[in-house]
């Protein structure tokens, strides 16, 4: 059986005046729009066209035109501009996308991205004295910044004008930078917070193209926008929504050779690529150099537009991302052992050793979270400092728990799901001591089982193609703004079997006595020796395409017994 059972939500059917409202579309889309908060027909029709929301005009970001003067003076006097990124998929891709776009415009830059194992994440000093000494006169940070104060007091004091980009949560006191671009910022009018690293990159981009007036059109850089953006696990809403479907295009009709060689090693059709191929095959091959090596392969990779070069890369993006997968699941399976020890599931699961790569960690911690359904935190004990990733679930917001923690850290940030951190290993279990303390007071009295919601329930007669065409007008979906999930009940089932290499997956064939639907159930094939023969469905309802042959499927989330 899993781990954890889920807690079942189908939504209440809309109150029929709500559904008048929305008169026009077919009745299954009705109530997922009303199920999302839209209920009229302008509100649906902003969410299916993908609407960028009002106010998203490039002024209302706080310092936005203050950074594009100075760079556009950097420009004009030749001056020497470093773009310094994260390591990620998001820092990689806005990285590329500023520096592309700069030397578009004539300007003398190149690229700074880290390495994770020798330097840590973001802006550090020893990268600055030396970008200093080679004459840099402009750094642009992207997807990193907002929390390095004494980097950004070094660049003032010396000389070297600082703009920073960042979309992470700021501390009370923001950097004494030339400018901060961030819409989480105190004072800053932007309608839209959850823009992604790359997207404020391309939002500094679109705003430079306009103020000279020249011939070049900033969507040629969406496709990287909507890599970065589902990459980073930011909602798929609001302007991020307008953006995606957007760069989802560019995707689909490749123009660089590296995103074509990074989509044939992945074994995908560039025809018929979604956001899930994005957030499972794409993004971890791009996060692969940088959590092992260097992610200046996966910039080289973004920004190369030779044939043979690019292929070369994604070859061995691959071989690195499979190492990746080896790698994590050993950390997992040594973590559990040491978290486990007492056979009991706590509030918070934290691991250290040293031997674990920190490249890795964050992985690990996000299997385990999935896996147990509580924040996780894996770390790297080094010879002065732990560097630790966290995980976590909806009830927890970890870069709060961190921030309540801060005077016994050297460096830490993130979202509400996913932060990292850097502590003195002296001060390590007194760290863990309060993390589980205030774990303790969140949780404790609370229901930790994932919650699985269903837009609504329905009989399997319900399930027709046009329905596919329908849903495809929900795309692109992601976090915010999730696949539709459906609910069957009281489904006989008429053909089991567990599949796979080691058996793990579960295919079905299931009816309600007028129609029967194959099913596919990953990671469930545990059922297979327990399965009863009437159960209940939770399921998304898609296209399988195999051997050249197009079915409709149910793909399955969750599995129980039918009370029916």
């Amino acid at each position: 059986m899993p781990l954890t059972t889920k807690q079942w939500e189908v939504a209440p059917p809309a109150p029929p005046e709500a559904i008048q409202e929305l008169s026009g579309y077919p009745h299954i889309l009705r109530q997922i729009l009303f199920n999302r908060g839209y209920r009229t027909h302008e509100q649906a029709r902003a969410f299916l066209e993908a609407q960028p929301p009002t106010g998203s005009d490039h002024y209302n970001l706080l310092d936005l035109p203050k950074a594009v003067d100075r760079i556009n003076f950097a420009i004009k006097n030749r001056q020497n501009i470093v773009v310094y990124g994260d390591y990620d998929a998001d820092g990689v891709t806005a990285t590329a996308l500023l520096c592309l776009a700069l030397k578009s415009l004539g300007a003398e830059v190149r690229e700074y991205i880290p390495n994770r194992f020798d330097e840590g994440y973001g802006l550090n000093l020893e990268a600055l004295r030396k970008l200093h000494e080679q004459g840099t006169n402009l750094i642009i940070t992207v997807d990193c910044g907002i929390r390095s104060w004494d980097e950004a007091e070094y660049s003032r004091t010396v000389g070297m004008d600082l703009i920073i980009t960042d979309h992470h949560y700021p501390l009370d006191k923001l950097p004494p930078a030339f400018a901060v671009i961030n819409p989480k910022q105190p004072g800053d009018n932007y309608p839209d917070k959850d823009l992604s690293g790359v997207g404020l990159a391309y939002k500094l981009v679109e705003l430079l193209f306009q103020s000279q007036q020249n011939p070049f059109d900033p969507r040629e850089y969406l496709d990287l926008v909507a890599l970065g953006t589902v990459a980073d696990l930011v909602p798929i809403t609001g302007e991020n929504r307008s953006l995606v479907r957007s760069g989802m295009e560019f995707i689909r009709k490749p123009h660089r050779q590296g995103i074509m060689a990074l989509i044939g090693v992945s074994g995908l059709t560039a025809s018929r690529i979604s956001t899930t191929d994005i957030s499972y095959a794409l993004a971890p091959r791009l996060n692969a150099s940088g959590r092992l090596e260097s992610a200046l392969a996966s910039l080289r990779l973004l920004t190369s537009q030779d044939i043979k070069e690019a292929g070369q890369l994604a070859q061995w993006l691959e071989i690195q991302n499979r190492d990746r997968q080896k790698i994590t699941r050993d950390i997992q399976a040594k973590a559990e052992l040491i978290i486990l020890a007492d056979d009991q599931i706590p509030l918070l699961l934290f691991a250290a050793d040293s031997e674990f790569n920190p490249g890795v960690v964050g992985l690990a911690a996000s299997r385990l979270t999935e896996q147990y359904y509580r924040p996780s935190i894996i770390a790297n004990i080094g010879d002065k400092y732990t560097r630790a990733s966290c995980r976590s679930i909806p009830e927890f917001h970890i870069t709060q728990a961190l921030d309540q923690c801060k005077d016994l850290l050297e460096h830490h940030g993130g979202h509400a799901a996913a932060a990292g951190f850097t502590v003195q290993n002296e001060l390590l279990p007194m760290l863990v001591e309060k993390l589980r303390k205030i774990a303790a007071q969140q949780l404790m009295d609370k229901d930790l089982r994932p919650r699985i919601f269903a837009e609504t329930e329905i009989p399997l007669s319900e399930l027709k193609p046009d329905l596919l065409k329908y849903l495809e007008w929900l795309q692109p979906t992601g976090m915010g703004n999730p696949a539709p999930i459906f609910m069957s009940s009281g489904l006989k089932v008429t053909r089991q079997k567990a599949i796979g290499s080691d058996s793990s997956h579960l295919k079905l064939t299931v009816t309600d006595g007028n129609i029967t639907y194959d099913a596919i159930a990953f990671r469930q094939g545990h059922w297979i020796a327990q399965l009863p023969p009437f159960i209940d469905l939770m399921y998304t309802f898609e296209l399988n395409e195999f051997n050249g042959q197009v079915t409709l499927q149910l793909n399955v989330r969750d599995i129980r017994p039918s009370i029916k």
